[in-house]
């Protein structure tokens, strides 16, 4: 399997919105406009807490995902990471690459002193629940969210 996972860059950024939006399975997924990609990268740029990898087979990004790490004071201050935006191209699915991206991001979480990682998918996800609980995530929070963009 001829595949590099690398560190994201500005130019793969539309590449990612349309893998992203091509594997939506949220009824409320909207992905960012064209227009705003390139603030969308300088603001996860500047902040440097969020990093966006991609996964690469023969020159075409077929896969991708972010890590987020978070510092915080709740549970004993650990270092914990954030995995989201895990996609893998309809084309490519079934060969193994969503366990390289995970295993990848997991890596990359222990090397930034991350004591755990953490994710969350939409619960209409069946098969994506299936996957992580494969690679032994359990289910242990429950989620919430609000829109704030009316």
């Amino acid at each position: 399997m001829n595949l590099q996972i690398r560190e994201g860059r500005a130019g793969d950024v539309q590449q990612v919105m349309r893998l992203l939006a091509d594997g939506a399975a949220a009824p409320d997924a909207r992905p960012p406009k064209t227009d705003a990609a390139a603030a969308i990268w300088d603001a996860m740029e500047r902040a440097g807490t969020t990093r966006l990898y991609v996964a690469e087979r023969d020159g075409r990004l077929v896969a991708c995902y972010q890590l987020t790490i978070l510092n915080g004071l709740s549970l004993g201050a650990p270092c914990r990471a954030l995995i989201e935006g895990v996609q893998v191209a309809d084309s490519h699915r079934g060969q193994g690459l969503g366990g390289l991206l995970m295993a990848d991001a997991e890596s990359r979480a222990r090397s930034a002193g991350a004591a755990a990682v953490q994710l969350a998918s939409d619960l209409s996800r069946t098969r994506a629940h299936r996957f992580y609980a494969r690679l032994g995530y359990a289910r242990s929070h429950a989620g919430f969210r609000k829109r704030l963009d009316s």
